[in-house]
């Protein structure tokens, strides 16, 4: 008897699977910001999964139902996450960006994933912000409503600053949606949500990117998350990608980073497909 799945070659009595791959796209960012990654890391042989947050609209609709996307919190989000990742076959490599980034560090260090991918985290608790980028991160008052959006001024000055006018405004009018403010009031709890255990030993590879140029998650922030894994004995990598911003999976220079990611997840055993 022949068992195949996927694309995968396969031969008498041998199954081959498909290495699944679960996207977590950030604030301010819809599902959509994943297109490219996804179709890309499908040309490698995986198998990808790009969901949105809970209450999250389909593309090409509303952005948000809002009495469910309002309350939204850190909890709720990695909650939400490690059940995709449970309901598959196989145990998935985790590939987050921004807070999706922070959502995937909890999960790896919670068992859940092979392995993830922290792009441009935002920072574990314990891990300060530069005062002028906590203020970007910080609530405003409740009387602002339970949702806030950036306007496509704000998105090119704090989040695509290393682009041109042109790209930065139709990558806000393709990838936008609002945060919910509980989920920033979360991040900036005075007892911070954020936390994940950086000193797990059993986690699978984790890899860290940042761009030198973010504004949003400084380089030097990403760089204190990998310095709180310092002690760690489980595999934890950083790379940094110069005159990029918090914009790097979506802008144009995106192909480098992905194409960095597969050859990280490669070199570490990971690969789209294996047999048994």
């Amino acid at each position: 008897m022949r068992h195949c799945a996927g694309r995968g070659a396969c031969s008498e009595g041998v199954v081959v699977t498909r290495t699944p791959v679960v996207f977590i796209h950030g604030a301010w960012l819809r599902a959509s910001s994943w297109e490219s990654w996804a179709e890309r890391f499908a040309r490698h042989g995986f198998r990808t999964f790009a969901p949105g947050w809970p209450g999250e609209g389909p593309a090409g609709g509303p952005p948000v139902v809002a009495d469910v996307f309002g309350g939204v919190g850190l909890d709720v989000l990695t909650e939400h996450y490690a059940g995709v990742a449970r309901s598959l076959d196989a145990s998935p490599v985790l590939v987050g960006h921004s807070v999706g980034a922070l959502v995937a560090q909890r999960l790896v260090g919670s068992d859940v994933g092979r392995a993830a991918v922290a792009i441009a985290p935002a920072p574990m608790g314990g891990v300060p912000l530069p005062a002028g980028v906590a203020r970007l991160w910080t609530p405003p008052s409740p009387a602002a409503g339970p949702l806030l959006s950036l306007t496509a001024r704000r998105f090119h000055r704090v989040l695509a600053n290393t682009v041109e006018g042109p790209e930065s405004e139709r990558l806000f009018a393709r990838h936008t949606m609002p945060v919910p403010r509980r989920l920033l009031a979360d991040l900036a709890a005075p007892v911070p949500k954020a936390v994940s255990d950086a000193g797990k030993a059993a986690r699978g590879p984790l890899l860290l990117v940042s761009g030198q140029e973010d504004r949003l998650v400084p380089d030097s922030v990403t760089r204190a998350v990998y310095k709180r894994y310092g002690d760690c004995t489980a595999v934890t990598d950083l790379k940094q990608f110069a005159d990029r911003g918090h914009s790097l999976v979506i802008d144009g220079g995106w192909r480098s980073v992905a194409d960095y990611v597969l050859t990280w997840l490669e070199e570490h055993g990971i690969r789209a497909r294996s047999a048994g």
